[in-house]
């Protein structure tokens, strides 16, 4: 999956969306997304589906 919000995240906001959830976080991995991307601001769908897509990527799915 080629996702432009992710793109848009700055390295280490990547790392710490991650790491939020990889210790399930879900909610400040959502606001660490909101806060960093920069505008135009993501919904809170765009970011559930992002932490999603994420989520099956660090189980390796």
């Amino acid at each position: 999956m080629d996702d432009a919000l992710w793109d848009r995240l700055p390295f280490e906001a990547r790392a710490e969306v991650d790491e939020l959830i990889a210790v399930r976080r879900h909610v400040q991995a959502i606001a660490v997304m909101r806060e960093r991307i920069g505008e135009p601001r993501p919904s809170i769908h765009d970011c559930v589906d992002l932490l999603e897509w994420r989520a099956k990527v660090l189980r390796g799915q």
